[in-house]
């Protein structure tokens, strides 16, 4: 098991920055284990540690592509589960005392209401979802697709 620590500043010149750099690791790699901590000094941050085992990808086999949702049009449904999955992010995150990206991103989340697995399995197909994810918040997400 490997680590990385992230620092998510929070003023605006830096916040985007940090979080493309933040959102490119977790895609790239597979999640274990998370901390996070608020700092509070001259800049206020939000600190992140991971704890992660780097996706193998053997040199003459690709890795199959996982779904990712792209700036596409969603349909009056989508859009309903969107706002379902957006909601119940923002409590969990509050439950947690995490940022919301934390959680799920928002592109993970457009991916989730155009893809609808129906089995918390199926989350795996979906960038940026890997074991631990799944196991924290998959039956959750699948309940929310059912609901909606």
């Amino acid at each position: 098991m490997k680590t990385q620590i992230f620092k998510i500043r929070l003023a605006e010149e830096f916040i985007h920055a940090d979080q493309k750099l933040l959102d490119r690791f977790l895609q790239e790699n597979n999640i274990l284990k998370y901390e996070t901590a608020f700092v509070k000094d001259e800049e206020n941050y939000w600190s992140v540690i991971l704890y992660y085992e780097e996706l193998k990808v053997q040199v003459n086999e690709a890795k199959p592509e996982k779904y990712s949702a792209e700036q596409e049009q969603l349909n009056p449904d989508e859009i309903k589960i969107l706002d379902c999955l957006k909601l119940w992010r923002t409590e969990k995150a509050k439950e947690k005392s995490l940022p919301v990206y934390l959680i799920a991103t928002n592109k993970e989340l457009l991916s989730i209401a155009k893809y609808k697995p129906i089995k918390k399995e199926e989350l795996l197909d979906i960038k940026g979802f890997g074991k631990y994810k799944i196991e924290n918040y998959g039956e959750e997400i699948i309940e929310i697709l059912e609901m909606a």
